[in-house]
């Protein structure tokens, strides 16, 4: 019988990592692998809820330390716990201290008071909605990340590399008709040597395909296997002597780095840190929310280290489904809240600056007494970094409903 798309796709989805072997038609097409250079968005997705007022906290604000006496970060130079300076108003928790290169350069810039248009306080929710780019509507069936792909302008031969996620499973954003890649590594992408028996034939699988749509993919998947062996993409040294962290996203974000460097044709690429969900001893200076920092400002910057001036061609956005609450709880956390922070990292990026509208933490700018607000969409930061980094000519396709998104004034250049 035929397999069906479904099944078909998660047979070969399962299949990936565990292939040894490439077939003669199938390596042929390995040959027509487009590459070249071209812009690259990448999206990070801080999972659990980052906490925006630590990550980028408002040092400045009284409020700020009254709502926080036990998590609160110091004033600049204060001694032990102090923020790094900003500006007046913010600092940077000394977690990312490796970023602050970029931040003076103008290379880095942040965006306060970022999130869904109405509250979401459902891990599961705020990250659907996130990623499907479509908040309070729960029956869209494909990603954002996905839907840009065939928005997106391309060439006449798409590269099998031009999404890509750097995790372990496709995430919801890239999740729709158009082909994506999803890749735990490249060191177990690659094939072993040709000739090797492997679990699975997919002269067989792909015999089975009736549909010509995904026969192709199947071809790209291929060909994408192909080029990660013959290139030995896996074995690349970083550029410029960065150094990486020995920690999953650091790891995910030097793959990303070689495939940037190999010109695979990388257009889309989006990867994931976990734990950031702090409802307990949170900590300041300390403490695991420290720990989550340091491995996102070291492997961030061992990241634009390695592309050195590629990373003109790059844009990073850093993203979270939600923020966490102002104040802090009684076991020296924070509990779920709603407005949280972006940050952006790239070539282009005008940055250096804390950007989108900010009231401060006093009680009458808080969201039900307790959050900060969703002051800008986060679909508008999004949709202005697929308009001016990538070139999408209009929203509506990625973002139904939005119309035309406020703009952050002079954020990124072309």
């Amino acid at each position: 019988m035929p397999l069906a798309r479904r099944s078909l796709l998660k047979s070969a989805s399962l299949s990936l990592l565990g292939l040894t072997a490439l077939p003669p038609f199938l390596a042929r097409a390995a040959e027509a692998l487009p590459t070249g250079r071209r812009k690259v968005l990448v999206t990070l997705f801080l999972r659990g809820g980052a906490d925006g007022l630590s990550l980028v906290p408002p040092v400045g604000d009284p409020d700020y330390h009254r709502l926080r006496p036990n998590l609160a970060l110091g004033a600049p130079g204060t001694g032990d716990g102090s923020a790094l300076r900003l500006d007046d108003t913010f600092g940077l928790h000394p977690g990312l201290a490796p970023l602050l290169p970029w931040w003076k350069e103008g290379a880095l810039a942040a965006v306060h008071a970022v999130g869904l248009p109405q509250p979401v306080r459902s891990h599961f929710d705020a990250q659907d909605f996130v990623e499907s780019g479509t908040p309070g509507v729960k029956a869209t069936r494909d990603g954002y990340l996905n839907r840009a792909l065939a928005a997106l302008p391309t060439e006449a031969t798409a590269s099998a590399f031009r999404a890509v996620a750097l995790q372990p499973t496709l995430p919801r954003a890239l999740a729709g008709d158009a082909p994506a890649l999803a890749l735990e590594s490249l060191e177990r992408f690659r094939l072993l040597a040709p000739g090797r028996t492997g679990p699975i034939s997919f002269d067989s699988l792909y015999a089975a395909a009736v549909d010509e749509a995904l026969r192709s993919t199947g071809l790209e998947t291929s060909s994408a296997l192909s080029h990660v062996a013959d290139k030995r993409l896996a074995d690349q040294p970083p550029h410029h002597g960065a150094a990486y962290p020995r920690s999953p996203l650091g790891r995910r974000l030097q793959d990303l780095a070689r495939l940037i460097h190999a010109d695979v044709g990388l257009q889309l690429a989006a990867t994931e840190s976990g734990g950031w969900d702090t409802h307990i001893l949170q900590g300041r200076e300390r403490g695991p929310f420290t720990q989550r920092a340091k491995d996102l400002g070291e492997s961030l910057a061992a990241f634009a280290t390695d592309l050195g001036p590629r990373l003109e061609e790059v844009l990073v956005v850093v993203l979270t489904e939600f923020g966490r609450t102002a104040r802090e709880n009684g076991n020296r956390g924070t509990d779920h809240g709603t407005g949280g922070t972006v940050l952006l990292l790239g070539g282009k990026v005008r940055g250096g600056r804390v950007l989108g509208p900010w009231k401060g933490l006093a009680e009458p700018y808080l969201l039900d007494g307790r959050d900060v607000p969703s002051l800008t969409d986060l679909r508008a930061v999004l949709a202005e970094a697929l308009m001016t980094h990538c070139g999408l000519a209009t929203t509506e396709p990625v973002f139904p409903g939005l119309g035309s998104p406020p703009t952050l004034p002079g954020l990124l250049g072309g």
